[in-house]
């Protein structure tokens, strides 16, 4: 049931941010930068999962769209940092107005605090599952 749940999420998740010229890795690297600021490319692939070949090519199309600027590092210009623009916090914001509305049709047939356990028990297998607690 959770793999048939996951995949009507993604569906809806991805479908909606196609409309808005976006996509699940673009979302993912904005709200990294959002939550830790400017970093370089292998950081940003390090926090969300994306592969470094493929990291280039996200990068590549935020960039492309004005949502983030890339530029040497100070500290080491073999390397490049990754800084969100004013015009990708705009577009992250939309992008959360979206997630949040997808959230809530998913989420449509459970009460207020049935979202809020079902939350907390997904974030709990999280937890338990991610990378740090299984090495």
């Amino acid at each position: 049931m959770l793999s048939l749940l996951a995949m009507y999420a993604d569906r809806l998740v991805s479908e909606g941010l196609a409309a808005e010229d976006a996509r699940k890795w673009h979302y993912a690297a904005l709200v990294a930068l959002r939550e830790h600021g400017p970093m370089s490319q292998a950081e940003l692939s390090r926090r969300t999962g994306v592969y470094r070949s493929d990291m280039v090519a996200v990068v590549n199309e935020l960039e492309e769209r004005g949502h983030v600027e890339r530029a040497p590092d100070p500290a080491d210009r073999r390397r490049n940092v990754i800084t969100m623009t004013t015009t990708g916090r705009r577009h992250l914001e939309r992008l959360d107005e979206l997630i949040s509305g997808f959230q809530d049709d998913l989420l449509a047939p459970l009460t207020g605090p049935e979202r809020e356990q079902f939350s907390a028990l997904l974030a709990r297998l999280l937890a338990h599952h991610s990378p740090r607690n299984t090495a």
